[in-house]
């Protein structure tokens, strides 16, 4: 297997299980660097132990409150809402903790066709979305060219109104090449999970026989996407597997280097807990509580400022309406996971179709109302990523904070869209109010003026896919 020029190993496990048991950082040192990310400016990997290694309630307030502010900050009171949509679960890799892995004999294994892909994509799209991220498992069969075509498919469906506008990848690293080909056919972000950055974890969890099995490989599959010119990019970390601290530290290492490297962070970090799975049982030891997961959105909010923190449906609906204002930035809604599951599965899981449970199956609607009642603004924008404001861009914006100034107004267009097209009557009536409370708050009187005059031309003249 192929690495990129620039492969490294840069998680130094010494170094970051050195900073982990240090001694307690005093209340002046969190504080002095609470103050350092609220300038928006990313953290030290030493700096995010201080704040992962502190036990003082009162500190951890005081993080929690400063990830609050700095989400709002910088991306203002806005969830970006977006739904998975898993292509095939055939996989040759074995992975202990995945009911998809290749020994788990009760996973019903399927691979949609094109014209079933297009019947999932027409089902999302009649409930509103117009973001998703393409699951795929790791075989032979979705290789550069099945995954190249699997987005143009999914770009070609037009249900009414209907149009997916942003189509994010979530699959094995590529070789160059392979992320070539995929970059030319229009994707977003490509997302690739680490799972855990601890080597010994990594191969306890991941045969060596498996393609998967290969760390430096996994690693590096950030490299090559750059390589390769695809500038967007997520990391993601699987918790439950290894000591919550040491992933926190790694992630942010992995950050780091690729800032360092590239001179672009991430756009995305995902930070899903275990959940049950048909065929799979689990080791306790590495769980994290829910404090313990308000702790970790909440200093890599601080950690990277300008990243988007997605939260997923994994978690139970009342634990992600109390983590949202921990930095949250994006959100699954209307989610099934199951292969075909937009249009066969009904109100059920089915266990045997599914990767793992979903604990939030509320619909999109059901989503986007408690949303607006809390007050955030449901956004479907695809602003950036079609205006070229990504990579370098992206940084260049969402740094300083000058991406809210974007930000608000796409929101509330998208949104407009959803309330005139998809919504109940008590979502519409509720998105209506808080439409109109957003537009009181602008204080760019022509920005202000543009969002008024083309919130009228989607709900007057039937206008769509306005965005500045």
């Amino acid at each position: 297997m192929d690495l990129s020029k620039k492969a490294v190993d840069f998680i130094d496990e010494d170094f970051l299980h050195g900073l982990i048991n240090k001694e307690q950082p005093t209340k002046a040192r969190i504080r002095e660097i609470v103050a350092k990310s609220l300038n928006k400016i990313a953290l030290s990997v030493e700096e995010t132990a201080d704040l992962v290694r502190t036990t003082d309630p009162e500190l951890h307030e005081e993080i929690f409150a400063a990830a609050r502010q700095l989400k709002e900050n910088v991306y203002g009171n806005r969830i970006v809402l977006f739904a998975p949509l898993y292509i095939g679960n055939d996989c040759i890799n074995d992975c202990t903790y995945c009911a998809f892995k290749r020994s788990n004999f009760q996973a019903v294994r399927r691979t949609l066709t094109p014209d079933e892909i297009k019947q999932q994509v027409t089902a999302l799209e009649d409930h509103g979305h117009k973001r998703l991220i393409l699951v795929f498992g790791e075989h032979s069969r979705y290789d550069a060219d099945f995954i190249s075509d699997t987005v143009r498919n999914v770009y070609s469906v037009r249900s009414g109104h209907g149009e997916i506008r942003r189509v994010n990848i979530n699959a094995a690293p590529l070789d160059v090449e392979g992320y070539k080909k995929v970059k030319e056919s229009g994707i977003g972000t490509y997302q690739i999970f680490m799972e855990t950055y601890h080597h010994d974890t990594y191969t306890k969890m991941h045969p060596g026989n498996t393609r998967k099995g290969n760390y430096l490989y996994r690693l590096d599959g950030l490299n090559r996407a750059f390589e390769a010119g695809i500038d967007d990019v997520g990391l993601g970390v699987l918790f439950g597997l290894y000591d919550w601290r040491f992933e926190v530290l790694a992630m942010v290492r992995h950050a780091l280097y690729l800032q360092e490297t590239y001179n672009v962070g991430p756009h995305t970090l995902s930070f899903p807990r275990l959940r049950p799975a048909q065929g799979v049982e689990f080791d306790e030891q590495y769980f994290t509580t829910d404090d313990e997961f308000k702790r970790i959105i909440a200093i890599l909010r601080l950690a990277v400022p300008y990243t988007g923190l997605i939260l997923t449906a994994r978690e139970n609906p009342e634990l992600r309406r109390e983590l949202m204002s921990f930095g949250v930035s994006q959100i699954d809604a209307g989610s099934r996971i199951e292969l075909g599951g937009y249009t066969e599965a009904g109100d059920a899981q089915v266990m045997e179709r599914e990767q793992f449970s979903l604990a939030d199956i509320r619909s999109l609607d059901e989503v986007m109302c408690q949303l607006m009642s809390d007050g955030y603004v449901p956004s479907f924008c695809t602003s950036c990523y079609r205006s070229g404001r990504t990579g370098e861009h992206f940084m260049e914006f969402s740094i300083p904070g000058f991406i809210k100034r974007y930000c608000t107004p796409n929101a509330l267009l998208t949104l407009e869209e959803y309330l005139v097209d998809y919504s109940s009557p008590e979502t519409r009536k509720v998105g209506e109010k808080l439409i109109e409370e957003e537009l009181a708050k602008m204080e760019d009187g022509d920005m202000k003026q543009r969002t008024i005059k083309q919130l009228e031309e989607i709900k007057q003249r039937n206008v769509r896919d306005i965005y500045f």
